[in-house]
């Protein structure tokens, strides 16, 4: 596996990580007070379903594990299939969060769509990137 398919693999896991353990440990704080630092993303498009929160986390605890065995084993396969569930989970997050801004102020939209295009753009890295670092040419 490259070093950049390690980054975007290691940015998967760990955004996954943190999502999954949160939502799923405090279903209740992950709905009041995601992403942290006062503001509040979930709480705002309807009201708190707990199982709905939990299903989240159980969702983004099976991906940080995906992403964790490729990064530990050194497999392009894995690597690529990480990529490729999060891109399968995170770009249609990413445009239905994309077409429902209107609660949130333009930090805040700017700042979701953001972190969700980040995580798309790792996940495309992941299942693109070359499988080996290639030496430079001088």
């Amino acid at each position: 596996m490259s070093r950049l398919q390690q980054l975007a693999v290691a940015v998967i896991a760990a955004g996954s990580a943190v999502i999954g353990g949160w939502a799923q440990l405090f279903p209740r704080s992950f709905y009041d007070d995601f992403p942290g630092l006062g503001r509040a993303w979930v709480a705002m498009d309807g009201p708190f379903n707990e199982h709905l929160v939990r299903d989240v986390g159980g969702l983004n605890l099976a991906l940080a594990f995906v992403a964790l065995m490729a990064l530990v084993s050194g497999s392009v396969l894995l690597a690529r299939t990480a990529g490729g569930a999060a891109l399968l989970y995170g770009v249609p997050h990413l445009v239905y969060h994309a077409s429902h801004l209107g609660p949130y102020s333009t930090g805040d939209a700017v700042a979701l769509v953001g972190s969700l295009g980040f995580v798309a753009i790792a996940a495309v890295v992941a299942v693109v990137a070359p499988a080996v670092d290639h030496p430079s040419r001088s």
